[in-house]
Order: C-alpha cells, then sequence, then structure tokens
C-alpha cells in the first residue's frame, strides 16, 4: 500500500463519522458532498478552516507549500496562493454567514484550466458534542469534459482536502 492510500485511510478514520457521496454526475456536472464530524468546538472548527496553510495539502498547491495559502472569509476574499515567482487564485468567497457558512467560486486543481463553473460550500452546524460541516462542491461546465468521469477522483481529493481540515481543527485547540 502507498504512503497516499495509507493517509486517505488514516484521514477517512480520523473524520470518525464522516459520509461522502457523489450526490449526482452527468458529462456537464457533477455534485459532492462530505458530511463530517469535528471533534471541535464550532467557533475552533471556523477558525481552523481559515488558516489553510496548515491543513491543505501540499500535493494540492501549485508551489508544493502549504504555508503559501491563505483565506479571507468575507466577499471578494480570496482563497489563494502565493509564492516567489507566481500566485493562483484557487477560490473566491461569494459569501459568508456569521461563522457558519463559507461559499467560494472555486474550480481548485485542474478544474481551473477547464474553465468549468464550480462552487464550493462549507457549511458548520453546532452538534450534541463537536461540530458538524457539510461540504459540498457542485462543478459544471461542457459534457466534452466527461465530468462524470472525473467525479470520483475529485472526491476522493475533497475528502483528503477537508479530512485534514477536521484533523487540524481537533488537534490544534484554537481559540476563536
Amino acid at each position: 500500500m502507498n504512503a497516499r492510500i495509507a493517509l486517505a485511510f488514516l484521514l477517512l478514520a480520523a473524520c470518525g463519522g464522516a459520509v461522502a457521496e457523489v450526490k449526482s454526475a452527468s458529462a456537464s456536472g457533477f455534485e459532492i458532498v462530505h458530511e463530517l464530524e469535528i471533534d471541535a468546538g464550532y467557533e475552533a472548527s471556523w477558525a481552523a478552516l481559515a488558516r489553510p496553510g496548515k491543513w491543505w495539502p501540499k500535493a494540492h498547491t501549485w508551489s508544493g507549500d502549504a504555508a503559501n495559502l491563505s483565506l479571507e472569509l468575507e466577499a471578494g476574499g480570496c482563497f489563494c496562493e502565493r509564492w516567489k515567482g507566481g500566485s493562483a487564485e484557487h477560490g473566491r468567497v461569494v459569501m459568508v454567514e456569521d461563522t457558519r457558512l463559507l461559499r467560494m467560486v472555486a474550480p481548485l486543481g485542474p478544474l481551473q484550466s477547464m474553465a468549468l463553473s464550480a462552487v464550493l460550500t462549507v457549511e458548520l452546524k453546532h452538534g450534541k458534542d463537536a461540530t458538524r460541516a457539510v461540504v459540498s462542491l457542485r462543478a459544471s461546465g461542457d459534457a466534452s469534459h466527461a465530468l462524470d468521469q472525473l467525479a470520483p477522483a475529485v472526491d476522493r481529493v475533497l475528502g483528503e482536502q477537508f479530512g485534514r481540515w477536521v484533523v487540524y481543527a481537533r488537534d490544534c485547540k484554537l481559540e476563536p
């Protein structure tokens, strides 16, 4: 078993009550939903979300260093990566509601070069003993991209990315 697969299994185990699903997929679009349970307080989970440089996998950056990532939690804010000799906008914040909802136009990674429309939503909910999060990604574009074939891979990557957020929020003990 290679290290990447082992990491994916560890992250899924750490997510406890995680539920992931490709809700729908066609040649011209898909919807992916991950329901996550975070063993951290509501405010700390939100604070952790705002620090992608601490939890986003470096393999899913353009620079190879997640510390180059930032996220401004306000409308018009940038989920950006800046490094010597380059920069990238991974997403543009279009909605923030208190500390419960983040929505970005975010054609992540290779989806960006495919000229797709993609919306990433992270919604936090108070749970009995933990924070519940629903992370969804909806993408649409030209049917020639065969997005139904890409959806399972995007689902796995989204699970890895936000699985790391769950672990970071749980372990870092952030103050809001």
